[in-house]
């Protein structure tokens, strides 16, 4: 997996628009995205404008698929 960012909300929008179903990958809070190597070609052959951060830590896909902590049970 690698972290990617897009330059604007716009491109972002249709970036995932491309991505969904081709792809898998997660969105952090941080607004950065978890997808894998493939999808970075795929992404230029759509003359998508995006930058690579990286690639994505172990923590960084945990924590996405983990997502936000579950409320506690009384």
């Amino acid at each position: 997996m690698v972290t990617i960012t897009f330059p604007d909300r716009v491109t972002e929008k249709k970036a995932l628009a491309y991505l969904l179903g081709r792809f898998s990958g997660r969105v952090l809070r941080t607004g950065e995205h978890l997808v894998p190597e493939a999808a970075l070609e795929a992404l230029a052959d759509q003359n998508i404008p995006f930058s690579v951060k990286g690639k994505a830590t172990y923590g960084e896909q945990l924590a996405a698929l983990r997502g936000t902590a579950p409320a506690s049970v009384q």
